[in-house]
C-alpha cells in the first residue's frame, strides 16, 4: 500500500514570511467537550482567554463547531481590547477525525486564519514546535510527530467507533466491559463493577449496559469515568491496572509508527498531553516502556504547557515570530491565565 501522511503542516507553517512582524497572536484549542481561545500580546507578555463549548465536528457537526470556534475566538479578541485586523496570525487546532469541512467554513469567514487538526497543536505543545512527537489522551486519542527533516506522520485519531485507543472514552468502555464480564462470571472480579454502578447512578451493571444503548450515553459521559478507572487502579485492582497496560500498548504502537515514519532517532521529546496522564505511573510507565522499544533514548514526559500554548507557538511560526517566543515563559504565562 502506498502511504502518504494523513496530516501535514499547512504551507503557511512550512513557509513563514521572511520578515516577521506583528504584536498579537490568536491560538485556539477546540475539543469534544470544550474550546479555549487565547490572544497573546507579545509586547506586554499578556494573555487574554475565553472559554466555549464543544467544537469537534464528530461531536456537534461542522456548522456548530465553526460557530463555537469563531464565537470563542472573538470573545478572546474582545477581551484583549483589539480588532481582528491587528492579529499577526491565528491558528485554530481542532479535534476531529477530519477537519477539512471546519477549515473550509472558517476560511470563508476568516480568510487568514489557519485551521489544523488538534494533534498538530499537541505536537507543537509537546515539542516546542520542533522535532518530536505529541501524544494526546483526553476524551479521544491521537498521535502526531515531525522528524528533523520535516517529515510528518499521524497515527490514530479515528474517533471512538474505529479507534481512540488509550483515551478516556476507551478506558470508560473497557471498564464497563470488565464489570459486565465480572457480572456474568466470564472474567475476573474487579472493583470496577461497584465503581461504574456508583458513578453512573445505575441500580446494577446490567441496567447500566441497557442505558448505554437506550439513552444512548455520549462519548463525553463515558470518557468521564476514566478518572475512576485510574482511582481503582491506584488502589491496586489488577483488572483496572491491566486496562492501563493494554491502553499503553495500543497507544504505544501508534507512537512507534510515527517514530518510524518520521525518521526520528537519538534523543527527542515525546510529549504526553491530556487528562488521562494524571493517572500517573500506572499509565505513563508502560507507555514509556513501549515507546522505548522503538526509540531507546526518547524523552517521554507529560507536557508542561496547556494545548492552547501549542496553537500560539504555531501562530508565532506562521508570522515568522517563532524565535521570539520562549516556550517555558509561555507555559508559565498560560498556566497563570488559566488559573485566574
Amino acid at each position: 500500500m502506498k502511504r502518504a501522511s494523513l496530516v501535514s503542516l499547512p504551507n503557511a507553517l512550512l513557509h513563514p514570511p521572511e520578515r516577521p512582524g506583528g504584536r498579537y497572536l490568536l491560538g485556539v484549542d477546540g475539543g469534544a467537550t470544550k474550546t479555549l481561545a487565547a490572544v497573546l500580546d507579545m509586547q506586554r507578555q499578556e494573555l487574554h482567554v475565553a472559554h466555549g463549548g464543544p467544537s469537534n465536528e464528530d461531536a456537534v457537526g461542522a456548522g456548530m463547531a465553526v460557530r463555537c470556534l469563531i464565537d470563542t475566538a472573538d470573545q478572546a479578541i474582545e477581551r484583549a481590547g483589539i480588532a481582528r485586523e491587528q492579529l499577526a496570525a491565528a491558528v485554530l487546532a481542532v479535534a476531529g477525525t477530519d477537519t477539512d469541512a471546519v477549515a473550509a467554513q472558517v476560511s470563508a469567514q476568516r480568510r487568514e486564519w489557519i485551521v489544523v487538526n488538534d494533534v498538530v497543536g499537541a505536537w507543537a505543545t509537546a515539542t516546542g514546535d520542533g522535532p518530536g512527537v505529541g501524544v494526546i489522551s483526553g476524551t479521544g486519542s491521537n498521535v502526531f510527530g515531525v522528524g528533523a527533516d520535516g517529515r510528518a506522520w499521524r497515527a490514530g485519531g479515528w474517533g471512538h467507533l474505529l479507534g481512540d485507543e488509550g483515551s478516556g472514552y476507551w478506558f470508560g468502555v473497557q471498564s464497563i466491559k470488565a464489570a459486565l464480564r465480572d457480572r456474568e462470571a466470564s472474567g475476573p472480579p474487579t472493583a470496577l463493577s461497584d465503581a461504574v454502578v456508583s458513578f453512573f447512578g445505575a441500580p446494577s451493571v446490567e441496567a447500566l449496559a441497557a442505558r448505554v444503548y437506550s439513552k444512548p450515553m455520549t462519548k463525553g459521559e463515558i470518557a468521564a469515568f476514566a478518572i475512576e478507572t485510574a482511582r481503582v487502579a491506584a488502589a491496586g485492582d489488577e483488572v483496572a491496572r491491566g486496562l492501563f497496560e493494554l491502553g499503553a500498548r495500543e497507544l504505544g504502537k501508534q507512537v512507534q509508527a510515527v517514530i518510524r515514519e518520521t525518521g526520528l532517532e537519538g534523543e527527542f521529546p515525546v510529549g504526553l498531553i491530556g487528562s488521562n496522564y494524571k493517572a500517573g505511573p500506572v499509565y505513563i510507565e508502560p507507555l514509556t516502556r513501549f515507546v522505548r522499544e522503538q526509540a531507546p533514548r526518547a524523552l517521554v514526559s507529560a507536557a508542561e504547557m496547556a494545548p492552547v500554548g501549542g496553537s500560539l507557538l504555531l501562530a508565532a511560526r506562521a508570522c515568522g515570530c517563532g524565535d521570539a517566543l520562549d516556550t517555558g515563559a509561555l507555559a508559565r504565562l498560560t498556566e497563570r491565565a488559566l488559573a485566574g
